[in-house]
């Protein structure tokens, strides 16, 4: 069975069994639901030349004490959040964010 992180990477579905309890949702984690668009992913046009997308930043580098980092593939300032996840969130019914990372 996928994990909860692979199954919103991964563009999989986890469902519980029809017998089962739903879980209550655990304080500070977010079900996000990531879907494909037409072309048949989530990323729409950033750096599609790499086979993999792989941004490393050390965190004593960062410039400010929050940094916030895209999550929805739309962002113009990729992989830093412009923002774009809001547009994105009402258009499609998803409830992606960006990533803090704090200093």
């Amino acid at each position: 069975m996928a994990t909860p992180f692979c199954a919103a990477a991964c563009h999989l579905s986890v469902a519980a069994p029809p017998t089962a309890v739903a879980p209550r949702p655990r304080r500070g984690m977010v079900a996000v639901r990531a879907e494909a668009g037409a072309g048949g992913g989530i990323n729409p046009a950033i750096r599609k030349e790499e086979d993999k997308v792989v941004d490393t930043v050390l965190t004593g580098e960062l410039a400010k004490p929050l940094t916030a980092y895209c999550r929805c593939w739309r962002s113009g300032t990729f992989p830093l959040c412009d923002g774009a996840h809001a547009k994105h969130n009402k258009a499609t019914g998803d409830n992606v964010g960006p990533l803090l990372v704090k200093k």
